[in-house]
């Protein structure tokens, strides 16, 4: 996004001479295609690494969908799993920027890697007599599971893709959303290859 410049016509009107067209701003090099990344950093597991991570984040202009950080195998790291969308490049130059702060030990895109990507949803949904078995059914047909019936209300437990978790909230949206709440991405390459062993070499 260009810097605003000042507007020299101003100058002429005032008889200072004829005004100089402000030069060209440079755009930065990229597509402009914004893209689905899924990020992966491993960090130290101190006070103070996520809100570093999000201010980073945030200084970039980038809108974070979502973040998930969990333990890893490791008592003292954690694994950050951000979901965003933006410029191939811009993401790049974030990515080696996340290096340089503190406590981040290895960051990873995992945009068009083969990977196992999945999320957790809870979703409450407006059941009744009449339509309770209707619900079972879908959350049946996406493999989820029923975690709480009550008189009034379902609570499903879908866990997939983004894409598969959508679809299953989009037709359980017809019977009426009360709540939901979802965990966000989290993701492993497949094959042999693991980020995490990659640190310890």
């Amino acid at each position: 996004m260009s810097l605003p410049v000042e507007d020299l016509d101003s100058d002429r009107s005032n008889g200072a001479g004829p005004a100089h067209s402000a030069p060209p701003a440079r755009a930065l090099p990229g597509s402009g295609e914004v893209n689905r990344h899924v990020l992966v950093a491993i960090v130290l597991n101190r006070p103070g690494v996520l809100n570093r991570v999000a201010s980073l984040m945030r200084a970039r202009n980038f809108n974070i969908e979502s973040l998930s950080v969990s333990h890893t195998d490791q008592a003292d790291v954690s694994r950050m799993t951000i979901t965003l969308r933006g410029d191939d490049v811009a993401v790049e130059q974030v990515s080696k920027q996340l290096y340089r702060l503190i406590d981040v030990l290895k960051v990873q895109d995992f945009a068009g890697e083969p990977t196992v990507e999945h999320e957790l949803a809870l979703i409450k949904v407006r059941a009744t007599d009449a339509n309770r078995a209707e619900i079972v059914k879908v959350a049946e047909l996406y493999r989820a599971r029923l975690v709480d019936i009550t008189e009034g209300s379902v609570i499903v437990e879908a866990a997939g893709s983004e894409p598969e978790v959508d679809a299953i909230v989009a037709l359980l949206r017809s019977y009426g959303i009360k709540e939901l709440v979802r965990t966000g991405t989290v993701v492993m390459a497949r094959g042999s290859a693991s980020i995490e062993e990659a640190l310890k070499r």
